[in-house]
C-alpha cells in the first residue's frame, strides 16, 4: 500500500467512525439518539485509534493536515510529501462523509433540524464568536500535536500507542471540545463539509461556509505552534518560527480576550441604561 492510499484510508476510517457516532447521537430515530457528548468524544477517540491501527505502519497515520504541517515544521517529516499527504487526507475525509450519509439514509428525512444534519459532517460553535472560536481550535490542536510528541517520546507495549492517541483525543474533547466541537483537523471538517454541500440530503440547509475557515486556520496554527513549542521547550531548539508564532499567538489571545471583555462591557452598559 502506498502512503497516499494509507492516508486516504486512515482518514476515511476516522470520519466513518467519528461522523458516524455524531449521526447516531443527533439524528432522529436512531438507537443512539440523545446519547450525549461523552459518547461522541469516546467515539472520536476510538475513531482516531482505529485509523492509526489501520495505516500507522505504512504512513505514520497523520490523518490530519495539522499534524503533517506541524511535523514538517520541526523537521520530523519532509516538506516534499506534505501536498500528497494533505490531498489524501482531504479525499479520505470526503469519502468518509459520503459513507456516513449512506449509513443514515432514512434518518435525514426524519430529522428536521438542519444544524443537526450539518453537525454530522462538520463542526459549529456553541457560542458563535469568531475570534474566541479560533482560539479554541488553536488551543485544542496545540495540545493534540504536543501530546503526540509527548507520546512519541515514551515507550509503550507494542500495539498500545494508537489507544493512547485515542485517549488523548477523548481528553481533548471532554476538556476543551465543548466550545467548537473540536475539529482540531482541517480535513476532518472541510472534507465532510464539502460532502454535505454536494450530497442530496433532504432538507439539509446551508453548509455554513462563513464559519468554515475557523476549523481550518485554527488547527493549522495550533498544530504548527504545538510542534515548534515542544521543540523549543523540551529540546531547547528556539527557532525563528517559534518566536514569530509566539508573537502571533500572543496577538490572537489578547485580541480574543479583549473582544470578549468589550462584549461584556457593552452588555452591562445596556442593562444599566434600561435600569436608569
Amino acid at each position: 500500500m502506498s502512503e497516499f492510499l494509507a492516508e486516504l484510508i486512515g482518514t476515511m476510517i476516522l470520519i466513518i467512525f467519528g461522523g458516524g457516532v455524531v449521526g447516531g447521537v443527533v439524528l432522529k430515530n436512531t438507537k443512539a439518539e440523545g446519547a450525549g457528548w461523552i459518547v461522541i468524544t469516546v467515539g472520536w477517540g476510538l475513531a482516531v485509534a482505529m485509523g492509526v491501527y489501520a495505516v500507522g505502519n505504512v504512513s505514520g497515520a497523520h490523518i490530519n493536515p495539522a499534524v503533517t504541517l506541524g511535523f514538517a515544521a520541526v523537521g520530523e517529516f519532509p516538506w516534499s510529501k506534505v501536498p500528497m499527504y494533505i490531498t489524501a487526507q482531504m479525499l479520505g475525509a470526503f469519502i468518509g462523509g459520503v459513507i456516513v450519509f449512506l449509513n443514515y439514509l432514512p434518518h435525514w428525512k426524519a430529522t428536521k433540524d438542519t444544524g443537526a444534519k450539518l453537525g454530522v459532517f462538520s463542526t459549529d460553535p456553541a457560542i458563535r464568536s469568531p475570534f474566541s472560536n479560533l482560539v479554541s481550535e488553536i488551543i485544542g490542536t496545540f495540545v493534540l500535536v504536543m501530546g503526540l510528541l509527548f507520546i512519541g517520546a515514551n515507550e509503550f507495549t507494542e500495539g498500545l500507542n494508537p489507544l493512547i492517541v485515542g485517549a488523548l483525543i477523548v481528553a481533548i474533547g471532554m476538556s476543551l471540545g465543548g466550545t467548537t466541537g473540536y475539529a482540531i483537523n482541517p480535513a476532518r471538517d472541510l472534507g465532510p463539509r464539502i460532502a454535505h454541500a454536494l450530497l442530496p440530503i433532504p432538507g439539509k440547509g446551508g453548509s455554513d461556509w462563513s464559519y468554515s475557515w475557523i476549523p481550518v486556520l485554527g488547527p493549522i496554527l495550533g498544530g504548527i505552534y504545538g510542534a515548534v513549542f515542544y521543540r523549543a521547550i523540551f529540546v531547547s531548539d528556539f527557532s525563528v518560527l517559534f518566536w514569530v508564532l509566539s508573537a502571533v499567538m500572543a496577538v490572537i489571545l489578547i485580541g480574543a480576550a479583549n473582544a470578549e471583555l468589550k462584549k461584556g462591557e457593552t452588555t452591562a452598559d445596556k442593562v444599566e441604561e434600561k435600569i436608569s
